[in-house]
């Protein structure tokens, strides 16, 4: 990840799935070793994540509890796979959502009382977390919308996690709406969705409606390596996707990670740190896990 990290060298980062810890010893361990590369994040930001967050309660429905279903978010322990932003710039006061609870969500698609009234009563939206993050860039401060949502799979009839997923991307464009506060001008909604506009599973017309919308504009990211590694009977653009997932028994390769400016904004260049196959690079960025760094230059 350093590697791929060092090509890119970006000014402001998100990770996802990185374990939070209430010290910050593994975001500061994470730091030193980037700063070895060359790469200084002085300002930095984890906020403790839904995922692991024990509930006490069966959220699954399958009759017992503790389990990793059970948390607020899909997690072994408490702060399995969090979030994490680094920064060359001056991070200002985060503003974080991931406590709303999924019922208080404008057109809250929440499946019912699934699998009981004290469940659905109890559950948050964020299976991870989302974050209103102004960050003091060149030229302006610029509002960062930062999530990682649960994947549209792994559930039953009642789809919980492919609606939770949907809603999960909902909630900023209400977000954008003004439902919470003062609508963001000049912002970057980025992570990861789980959820390509136009293959896998989940409700992907939602994805699609997002980059449609015209306070958002999408880059379209590119890849060589994607193109190459296209999936049998891919409906989407291969160079566009940013996850490399087995066919046999997975989904495939699908566009999952978004770095979405604001209409607002100029976009310079866009891409994914996919290699082609023999690129010096490539074994670092497969060796860094099935997801790819997502990028895109900004300017006023």
């Amino acid at each position: 990840m350093a590697a791929v990290l060092a090509e890119a060298r970006p000014d402001v980062l998100l990770l996802t799935d990185l374990d939070w810890d209430a010290d910050g010893i593994a975001l500061s361990a994470l730091a030193e070793r980037l700063a070895r590369e060359g790469l200084g994040y002085p300002y930095r930001l984890a906020l403790p994540t839904n995922a692991g967050a024990a509930t006490g309660l069966d959220l699954d429905g399958n009759g017992r509890t503790g389990e990793a279903r059970d948390a607020q978010g899909f997690g072994r322990f408490a702060g399995d796979g969090g979030m994490a932003l680094l920064s060359r710039w001056p991070l200002g006061e985060a503003r974080d959502l991931s406590t709303l609870l999924w019922r208080d969500l404008p057109g809250s698609r929440q499946p019912g009382a699934f699998p009981s009234e004290e469940a659905a009563a109890a559950r948050r939206l964020s299976s991870d977390g989302h974050w209103i993050v102004p960050v003091e860039a060149p030229g302006g401060a610029v509002t960062l919308l930062a999530w990682d949502a649960t994947t549209p799979v792994f559930d039953g009839p009642e789809d919980l996690n492919g609606l939770r997923n949907a809603d999960e991307l909902a909630l900023w464009r209400r977000v954008l709406d003004g439902a919470f506060g003062p609508a963001p001008r000049d912002f970057v909604l980025l992570g990861n969705a789980d959820l390509d506009p136009a293959d896998g599973e989940g409700l992907r017309a939602d994805m699609a409606a997002l980059l449609a919308d015209p306070r958002v504009q999408d880059p379209r990211p590119l890849s060589e390596g994607g193109r190459l590694a296209a999936s049998p009977g891919q409906a989407g653009d291969p160079a566009l996707d940013t996850a490399d997932w087995p066919e046999e028994d997975g989904p495939g390769n699908l566009r999952v990670d978004y770095v979405l400016p604001a209409a607002t904004l100029r976009v310079t260049g866009a891409g994914v740190v996919w290699p082609a196959p023999g690129d010096p690079l490539a074994s670092a960025a497969e060796a860094a896990g099935p997801h790819r760094l997502v990028w895109v230059d900004l300017d006023r």
